[in-house]
């Protein structure tokens, strides 16, 4: 492999961050060389979080440029749209989770919120291929991060990356109950 970009997208407080973090981590363990950087931007206040991972050893800055990403993970529709349009590559693959984290504009009705329909209409135009998550018995919706995960490992999406790899790096970052719950959602759900 000599690069692959990963651009991931969310709303502060969904849990971008830790997804991002599982996959530089894992990546790390399976050997890769590999680049991250985050832009939390007003999160705290539910504003777009954003993490840029590039692997392989001729990646030698952690930004993506316009256009370039192979994979790109949103956690939410509005972003999702916003991401293909600007981040995926022709032939590339958007993974997001089917909700909706209402931005200002269209709380106050000054615009219509996204649609599933919209996302695909932009993948079409954009040539990437989207595969939608959802799981509707979800504990809490925190988890709805494993669950992309769970979309990505099954899928194969990132190159070298084993189940063995996500779990290490999972157990890196959590311990107990939170460790044993998001596992169990990383190998049980059934996703888009």
């Amino acid at each position: 492999m000599s690069v692959f970009n990963i651009y991931l997208i969310g709303v502060g407080g969904q849990g971008i961050g830790l997804l991002s973090e599982i996959i530089l981590r894992a990546a790390d363990h399976a050997g890769h060389p590999v680049r991250a950087v985050d832009t939390h931007g007003l999160a705290q206040r539910g504003g777009s979080v954003v993490s840029q991972i590039r692997l392989g050893a001729a990646a030698h800055s952690p930004l993506i440029r316009a256009g370039e990403a192979h994979l790109v993970v949103a956690l939410e529709r509005h972003e999702a749209l916003r991401a293909v349009a600007r981040m995926a590559r022709p032939g590339g693959t958007l993974v997001y989770y089917d909700t909706v984290w209402q931005p200002l504009p269209v709380r106050l009705g000054r615009d219509q919120e996204v649609s599933a329909a919209a996302v695909a209409e932009a993948c079409r135009r954009r040539r990437v291929s989207p595969l939608r998550v959802r799981v509707d018995d979800l504990p809490e919706a925190r988890m709805q991060n494993m669950a992309v995960l769970a979309c990505l490992h099954r899928r194969g999406l990132i190159p070298g990356l084993s189940e063995a790899h996500y779990m290490t790096a999972m157990a890196d970052l959590m311990a107990g109950d939170m460790l044993a719950r998001n596992r169990r959602i990383f190998q049980t759900a059934t996703t888009g």
